[in-house]
């Protein structure tokens, strides 16, 4: 039987690192491809206690909830935001959401026509590229630097799409782990206001931080709370399956992205917002997430020395301040897609860069996620693959 689906699915296109993640979470395949956190590392006794709590509360645990969330929880999340200077919102204004990929989601949703453009910085989240473009926008790059997007491209982007919205990562960013300046942020901030244009700023990392001493603040504390959507989640921090995030941001946009979820699933798991409420408040969180940050700068040091010993031709790479990746680029003439198949023949697998960039993707790029392998995997890892790379540009080689 042939069937007749919606135009707008032809848009689709299955997520690149998923489609990876299928082939090469196998045994004996060192994977850096995955965005995850180390399992090894996950706070089951406090995640335990936690659920014990909630089902020792009663029966009415069980129960449905409000569309916007646990309130008890959105108020640790109000105080847990205010730390780091976002103070315009009450628990009014923040909605939990079934991870932070929801609120993409539903932003588009609420935000978004065909046709409409939306700016990002290039490369950036792909999981971000495959929602709007499932909503038929147009995703137009900004060219960037290691300080965000360059001032005078994003004013004549502006000037020539009229955006509706920028979206962006600006603190250890996915997937190339950057860190904006303030001035680029004072700067992108000052253009959206001037255009009325609104600013969905994705901080899945920001409490990742390397260096304790810096202060990287968010586009959402510096906004008056008018203009930027900010949205985080506990995937990276507590543990994924309890598939939790939050947005905060404007009334007007939490109401309207608030009536689309009820549309769409009623609310997120609440017996997993009910446990993050008691991990949060009765067990040592921020020592967990210092514990976090100690284990993965140290992976991080050590994938950055293993990347410098290669002495690889032409490759460029940056060392992160904080998150979970390395953003990789090799001489021209690699095409990391092309040799994915032959790494992951040889025990390593990546995520080429290719599927990261709005406009005019770069084949010869590659990300690196250096939270999940042990350090023993690293140095394997790195070494298989580099050695794969430099072959590729001795023999000239393209494998397929």
């Amino acid at each position: 039987m042939k069937y007749s689906f919606a135009n707008r699915i032809y848009s689709l296109q299955s997520s690149a690192v998923r489609d990876i993640l299928k082939v090469v979470n196998q045994e004996g395949v060192i994977s850096f491809a995955g965005g995850l956190p180390d399992d090894q590392l996950f706070p089951l006794e406090g995640i335990e206690e936690a659920f014990a709590k909630v089902f020792a509360s009663g029966r009415h645990a069980l129960q449905y909830m409000e569309t916007e969330g646990y309130l008890p929880l959105r108020e640790v999340i109000i105080e847990r935001m205010a730390r780091k200077g976002i103070k315009n919102y009450t628990t009014k204004d923040v909605m939990l959401t079934t991870g932070s990929q929801q609120v993409i989601d539903l932003f588009s949703r609420v935000m978004l026509n065909p046709g409409d453009v939306i700016l990002t910085e290039d490369p950036t989240y792909l999981a971000a590229l495959q929602v709007f473009k499932s909503y038929e926008a147009r995703v137009i790059g900004v060219a960037s630097d290691e300080d965000g997007m360059i001032p005078e491209d994003l004013a004549h982007k502006i000037k020539e799409y009229n955006p509706k919205c920028i979206y962006v990562v600006p603190t250890f960013s996915n997937p190339a782990g950057k860190v904006w300046s303030l001035e680029r942020r004072k700067q992108l901030l000052h253009a959206a206001h001037k255009h009325k244009i609104v600013v969905l700023e994705d901080d899945p990392y920001g409490d990742l931080q390397f260096n304790r001493e810096e202060t990287y603040t968010p586009l959402a504390a510096l906004d008056d709370g008018t203009c930027v959507l900010y949205t985080s989640t506990f995937s990276k921090t507590a543990v994924p399956a309890l598939r939790t995030g939050w947005v905060a941001g404007p009334f007007q946009i939490v109401r309207m992205m608030s009536q689309a979820k009820q549309a769409n699933d009623l609310h997120s798991n609440s017996l997993s917002q009910q446990a993050l409420y008691h991990f949060c408040t009765g067990f040592d969180m921020d020592g967990h997430i210092n514990r976090l940050i100690t284990e993965y700068e140290t992976r991080m040091n050590v994938m950055y020395r293993c990347l410098e010993e290669a002495n690889l031709p032409g490759l460029k790479f940056t060392k992160p301040k904080g998150g979970m990746f390395f953003w990789v680029e090799l001489d021209e003439h690699v095409n990391t897609t092309l040799l994915l198949p032959e790494a992951v023949s040889r025990g390593v697998a990546y995520v080429p860069g290719e599927p990261f960039f709005a406009t005019l993707p770069k084949a010869n790029t590659l990300r690196l996620n250096f939270s999940h392998p042990t350090i023993e995997q690293i140095e394997s890892g790195i070494s298989v693959m580099t050695g794969l790379f430099k072959e590729s540009l001795e023999k000239d080689v393209v494998y397929s």
